[in-house]
């Protein structure tokens, strides 16, 4: 019981320092190099435009995420009347498209989740 109640102890207090990269920055994730090119809060929808290479035929759309407060977004079905929707990825040329959220208010954070590692991009 004490042993357990020290390895609750340790895991409360590990913290994790959460890199918040800037908007441009690009990374690589597993198989994947994306960045997120800019983010665009609107009244009827929030935009994240994304550039991304590495697997060819993978949907675009996938793995994007969008924190506001306590709250995790998925994208939104629809594209943006006037962006560029989002398909399939290719090996060797870089694909830039708009993932759209619902409206937010306030300070988002974008991130992308791929081959169990996730990084995150604010402005």
């Amino acid at each position: 019981m004490l042993a357990g109640g020290v390895k609750l102890f340790q895991t409360a207090n590990n913290e994790k320092k959460v890199e918040i990269l800037a908007v441009g920055q690009e990374v690589v994730l597993g198989d994947m190099t994306v960045s997120v090119r800019a983010i665009i809060q609107g009244d009827q929808e929030t935009i994240a435009t994304v550039q991304m290479m590495g697997v060819d035929g993978a949907d675009a759309r996938e793995g994007w995420r969008l924190l506001t407060g306590a709250t995790v977004l998925q994208p939104a079905k629809q594209t943006s009347q006037g962006g560029v929707s989002c398909g399939t990825v290719s090996v060797d040329i870089p694909v830039q498209c708009d993932v759209v959220f619902a409206p937010t208010t306030g300070r988002i954070t974008v991130a992308y989740l791929r081959s169990g590692l996730q990084r995150q991009w604010s402005k």
